[in-house]
């Protein structure tokens, strides 16, 4: 048993002795299933990473928000470091899910964006894709990346995309859209992994969603159809084009960015950055 588990099998939640397994599948945390009196939680275990915008305390009050507006599993426990929430029995999403699912995806990012920061308490955290970017590429720049020589090229790319969006109201969003992060239980969907939870704008959860389940115009179109209940201005189209394909390049240098900070075992951060220059490319050919 390593020193984090038997940190976690100590924890003042518990009221017995534990089970405890891996959970794998993260890219940026360490987590365990554990059994505890007949119930099953997760146990979310990292640190703040600064150079990913990510501050555990501000994770923890979304968890917490999400969970009241009735999104995201319960928190039950948290310390420095370590986040406690009651397992959800289900399965996570694929692309082809997200794909598949955007009619029960739609109401459910309305939701979120209705619902989430009314419950919010605390210093909240603003999230912009394209501060994102910019912040990405300083930190390669000194980092001796071998993705570094492309930066100023993402950086221009960046500056065009942002010109391109037009004023919305401001919403929280979730921000982190991969498939592992929605989960079905069977009845209902949930959203999990609340790390980039923030106030911003509903047009990047939208373009999030569509650049990490892959969609084609077709199921962008549906997607915004369905989330805007059919009334989507024309300049809204043309901004989700340029927010997705800002989506796909701040998921490529965040992986750039990890494979120059981060160690997760398994976690093969530069073939993530290649996935996702090359949707982002493709995006910006179209």
């Amino acid at each position: 048993m390593t020193d984090l588990e038997r940190r976690i099998a100590t924890l003042a939640c518990w009221r017995g002795p534990v089970t405890m397994a891996p959970l794998t599948g993260g890219l940026t945390n360490l987590s365990y299933v554990v059994g505890d009196a007949g119930e099953k939680f997760v146990v979310r275990c990292g640190d703040d990473i600064p150079v990913h915008h990510v501050f555990r305390d501000r994770e923890r009050a979304a968890s917490i928000a999400a969970h009241a507006a009735g999104l995201s599993p319960e928190v039950i426990h948290t310390e420095p470091g370590i986040l406690v929430m009651r397992l959800v029995e289900g399965r996570t999403f694929t692309e082809a899910d997200l794909r598949a699912n955007i009619h029960r995806l739609a109401p459910l990012l309305r939701m979120c964006h209705r619902e989430v920061g009314q419950h919010l308490a605390g210093p909240p955290n603003f999230f912009s894709v394209f501060h994102v970017i910019r912040d990405y590429g300083r930190t390669l720049a000194s980092s001796g990346s071998p993705f570094a020589g492309d930066v100023p090229r993402y950086l221009e790319a960046n500056r065009k995309l942002e010109a391109a969006q037009v004023p919305l109201p401001i919403i929280f969003g979730h921000h982190d859209l991969l498939p592992g992060n929605v989960l079905d239980d069977g009845k209902r969907l949930w959203l999990i992994d609340w790390e980039y939870g923030g106030f911003g704008t509903a047009m990047f959860d939208l373009a999030n969603l569509s650049a990490n389940g892959a969609f084609a115009e077709a199921e962008d179109e549906a997607l915004l159809d369905a989330y805007f209940e059919g009334r989507v201005p024309d300049e809204f189209r043309s901004s989700f084009r340029a927010m997705k394909a800002a989506s796909a390049l701040r998921e490529a240098m965040w992986a750039m960015v990890s494979d120059a900070h981060l160690r997760i075992a398994g976690a093969d951060y530069k073939a993530h950055a290649r996935d996702y220059l090359k949707r982002f490319e493709e995006l910006m050919a179209h």
